[in-house]
């Protein structure tokens, strides 16, 4: 796991978005921690629309480790369309833009929650 860079956690410090689970719901519990969402060739991607902020139930970690609501194919959904214009261009492996077209199928359009 890869520690969130200075630059990247003053960002993530100043934004009210990263107060609160971005899956907030009535399960939420715990405190606030920062998921990369995406892995890419084997790594974690260090981009800001990749960190997603969730509640350690939805995370399954601190007291939620291993039995909390973690969903990797939400968090995927929220960090896609988190995602900037030609973000994935970056990244040629993989089609994000479909894979973004089939969660925004199955889940809706994420909206940021503020």
């Amino acid at each position: 796991m890869r520690p969130i860079s200075a630059k990247f956690r003053k960002i993530i410090d100043e934004d009210p978005f990263y107060r609160r689970c971005a899956l907030a719901d009535e399960k939420c519990n715990g405190r606030i921690t920062i998921e990369h969402a995406i892995i890419y060739a084997g790594r974690q991607i260090d981009e800001m629309w990749n960190f997603v902020p969730l509640c350690e139930w939805h995370h399954s970690v601190g007291k939620w480790l291993g039995c909390g609501g973690l969903d990797k194919s939400r968090n995927e959904w929220i960090a896609l369309n988190l995602a900037p214009p030609r973000a994935f261009q970056a990244y040629p492996k993989r089609d994000f833009e479909t894979l973004k077209e089939h969660y925004n199928k199955k889940y809706g359009i994420y909206h940021i929650k503020r």
